[in-house]
Order: structure tokens, then C-alpha cells, then sequence
């Protein structure tokens, strides 16, 4: 058997993910990898020769080192959760595992540490922790503390998911919140709406096609399936997809390949499945509109998302949320909402869900000069039934919450420094509909800083 060549080592050192370094008997650092500079933001010259614990700076560095227990008892340890600061004295989340180094006779020559930056998941999963918000996910309701449970746990897994709920309810920001727990987190997401494509079209779009496979077809084009390999395909309202449709989503499932349109040999795909739907899939079953085998196949792990009306306790928490983000967005103070808006908006029963109380809010932003949102700010729905001029709600009774979204707890552009970096920041924000994942890849910087200069210009 050969043996691999000494110059690949440094190549194959450099080209693993997590951050690898080793030490001497005295701890210095003997080598740094590529990912370690990354991490810590030190250059491997800057590192190499110095004392371990001047570099990586961690929290168990003068007390529990990891490193010196493995040199003294020769036990390897792992998945250690740490801190360390970094060359911008911002502290990141790290798991270590390490172990001794021997030369060939045995003898002890030092050691190594392996280790991964966990920043971007411990923020997603403090997020989901709270219970209070994921992304746009808002709710301290006990089904969306269910569901921000269940998320962390199904992400973990390769099953297939069926996000279920009315129009409106945050189907997609659930299954884009699965797949940014994931393993596949750095893949891509690819989303289709499958009710909006007729039956020739949604073939070539999942599927692809190759070159003169139709009138018109002059290149090869990629299907979402491959696009999505590695990733994660999000098919929306799939229960619209037709029973020929059906088939072949099923036959690609089953077999893992699929055959772009005109193409004589199949392609092998690796996708985890999120599907979402409006509608009853069961019934559909019964009725013979939709594959029973597909039905089972799709719905190994269901998410059902409930109606607004059935958490009320959320909208007064979504009001706020809306509010800032509106604020945000125009660079307008933050209006308050007197009790009477208030009272109005949280008895109305929001047949469009979370997306109308959103479009609401918004409409309000346009229509509302004064630094308070009444109830002329908002729409004649809102305001009256359907049968009566008379307003819909009498404003008696308590609401859930007493607290006003008053000035003082929502984002006060004044309070905002206004510099060209802050003002880079939200444009590139608003060229990603505010999605923090595509922000970040943008800047170059990883979703914790993201997290931190927002917090820190007001932002969130």
C-alpha cells in the first residue's frame, strides 16, 4: 500500500474544517492550521511558538485545561464546550476534543487540539430557547413553545418533514429555521412553489432538462433537486402538485436519483425533503386526489402551525416585533399603539394569519403621521363587522398584557448612530429581506457578529 506523501500533509492539515493546532511538552504551539486562523483571527506565524494559552485565551486555559489533562494522564477528551477571544477580543463558543502526540518510538512529544466554532448554533438554538422568537418566528404560546422544542430535534435528523397550517402562518419560516439547525446549514436552500407551476413546467424545474430536449431547450439547465444537493429542498404547497407530478416525486424519493427532461441516464441526489401544505393531505387521501405513498413518505415528522386565532397571546408580542422591524426598515420613530388599536387588533380574527397582522402594521406606518397608531390608522375590517358601522370592539376588559408598545421599547432611530457602516449594514439587510444567514455571507462575517453589530446599532 502507498504511503501518502509528505508534501500533501500540510494540504490535507489546511483543508480540514475545524481548527487544528499542536503543542510541545512545554504547550507552545508547534503548528496552526488554516480553519485555526480563521477562528481565532491569528495568522499561523503570530502563533506558532507561542504558549498556547496566549493565543487561544480560553476560559478553562489557568484553571481545567483540557490539553495539560490529556499530556499528564494520556486520556483523550471531547466535545469540551469552551470560550476563547479571538484577535477582535470577542468571545466564541468552541467544543475541543484533544489528544497526545507520540513519535514512533512511543515516547511522548506533545499534543493536539481539535476544535469547532458552535457560534452560529448556540445563537440559533438560544433563539429557539427563549421561547419567545426564531427569525420572524414570534410566540410564548404553548403550541409555538411546542414547536420551538421540536425544531432543534427534527433538524438533527435526515427524516423528511410536512410543515402543516393555514396560509400565512410562517410555514417557510419553520422549515428555513430546520434546515439552519441542520448538519446541512451550509448547503443550500432551495425553495419551490409547486402550486404556482403547471405540470410540464414543475417537472423541469425539479427535475431539469438538457439541451434539445424541447423546442427552445438550447443548454443544459440544473434542476432544484440538484441545485439542492447536499441541501435542502423546501417544496410549498405541495397538496396542488398533480397525481402525474406525484409520481415522479415519488420515484426520485424512493430511488435518491432523478432524470432531467430529454436526459437517457438518471443523476444521484442528496436532499432532505421539507414539504408544506394548506390543505387537509388525509382527506385528499380518502378522496383519491393525493398518493397515499407519497402522503407517508412525505410526512415522516409533522410540524402543524396553528391559526393566529388560536394564539392570541402572540399578537401583542408580533405587534411589537412589526413595529421595530417597520422602524428599521423607513428609518421613522417607532410609533406607540394606544390601548384602543390595541384592544382592536387583538380581538380580530386574522383570516390571512401572521402575514395580514404584518401587512397591518405596515399599512398603519403609511397612514399614521402622529407618533401613536389609533384605530383610523387601521383597515375598516379591523375596525367594524362585516354587518355594522359600529366599532368592533368596546375597549373594556384587560388584555393579556398591560404593557404599552410605547416609544421607549421599540428602536428609536435618533438612538441610532447614522454611519456609513450602519447604513451598508441595512442596505444589505433589505437586499436580503432582512435574512441574517444571506446577510452575513455577504459581509464576510459569521451570524453571532452579525447578531452582535444589530444588537449593538439598535437593530433588534
Amino acid at each position: 500500500m502507498n504511503e501518502c506523501p509528505d508534501e500533501l500533509f500540510p494540504l490535507i492539515f489546511d483543508s480540514i474544517n475545524e481548527g487544528v493546532f499542536t503543542v510541545d511538552e512545554d504547550f507552545r504551539i508547534t503548528s496552526f492550521n488554516a480553519a485555526a486562523e480563521r477562528i481565532i483571527g491569528i495568522s499561523k506565524s503570530d502563533a506558532v511558538g507561542k504558549p498556547c494559552h496566549e493565543v487561544l485565551r480560553a476560559s478553562i486555559c489557568q484553571k481545567g485545561c483540557a490539553l495539560r489533562s490529556t499530556l499528564r494522564t494520556g486520556e483523550p477528551k471531547r466535545d469540551v464546550r469552551v470560550d476563547v477571544l479571538n484577535a477582535h477580543m470577542e468571545s466564541v463558543p468552541i467544543t475541543i476534543s484533544t489528544a497526545v502526540l507520540r513519535d514512533s518510538d512511543g515516547r511522548l512529544i506533545g499534543g493536539v487540539e481539535i476544535f469547532k466554532d458552535v457560534s452560529e448554533m448556540e445563537t440559533l438554538r438560544s433563539e429557539l430557547d427563549g421561547r419567545r422568537s426564531f427569525r420572524d418566528i414570534i410566540g410564548q404560546s404553548a403550541p409555538m413553545r411546542e414547536i420551538f422544542a421540536l425544531i432543534p430535534q427534527v433538524a438533527e435528523s435526515e427524516a423528511p418533514v410536512l410543515v402543516r397550517g393555514p396560509s400565512g402562518t410562517g410555514k417557510e419560516l419553520v422549515a428555513q429555521a430546520v434546515h439552519d439547525l441542520s448538519p446541512r446549514k451550509d448547503s443550500a436552500f432551495i425553495r419551490v412553489n409547486s402550486g404556482a407551476l403547471p405540470d410540464t413546467l414543475l417537472e423541469s424545474e425539479l427535475f431539469g432538462y438538457v439541451r434539445g430536449a424541447f423546442t427552445g431547450a438550447n443548454r443544459d439547465k440544473p434542476g432544484r433537486f440538484q441545485l439542492a444537493h447536499g441541501g435542502t429542498l423546501f417544496l410549498d404547497e405541495i397538496g396542488d402538485i398533480s397525481p402525474a407530478s406525484q409520481v415522479k416525486l415519488l420515484r426520485a424519493l424512493e430511488e435518491g436519483e432523478i432524470q432531467p427532461l430529454g436526459a437517457t441516464k438518471t443523476i444521484k441526489v442528496d436532499v432532505r425533503l421539507i414539504c408544506a401544505t394548506n390543505q387537509d393531505l388525509e382527506s385528499m387521501v380518502a378522496d383519491g386526489r393525493f398518493r397515499e405513498d407519497l402522503y407517508y413518505r412525505i410526512r415522516v415528522i409533522p410540524i402543524d402551525l396553528p391559526p393566529l386565532s388560536q394564539r392570541r397571546e402572540d399578537i401583542p408580542l408580533l405587534i411589537e416585533h412589526f413595529v421595530k422591524l417597520h422602524s428599521a426598515r423607513t428609518g421613522r420613530p417607532a410609533p406607540g399603539i394606544s390601548r384602543k388599536a390595541m384592544r382592536l387588533l387583538y380581538d380580530y380574527k386574522y383570516p390571512g394569519n401572521v402575514r395580514e397582522l404584518r401587512n397591518i402594521i405596515e399599512r398603519a406606518f403609511v397612514l399614521c403621521s402622529r407618533s401613536t397608531i389609533e384605530p383610523h390608522c387601521l383597515p375598516p375590517e379591523v375596525v367594524y363587522p362585516s354587518d355594522s358601522r359600529v366599532p368592533r370592539a368596546s375597549v373594556t376588559g384587560p388584555l393579556p398584557s398591560e404593557k404599552k408598545i410605547a416609544m421607549t421599547d421599540t428602536i428609536k432611530p435618533a438612538n441610532r448612530p447614522d454611519t456609513p457602516e450602519v447604513r451598508k449594514l441595512l442596505s444589505v439587510l433589505e437586499a436580503h429581506g432582512w435574512n441574517r444567514t444571506a446577510t452575513a455571507r455577504e459581509l464576510g462575517i459569521g451570524r453571532t457578529t452579525l447578531w452582535r453589530r444589530m444588537k449593538g446599532y439598535g437593530l433588534i
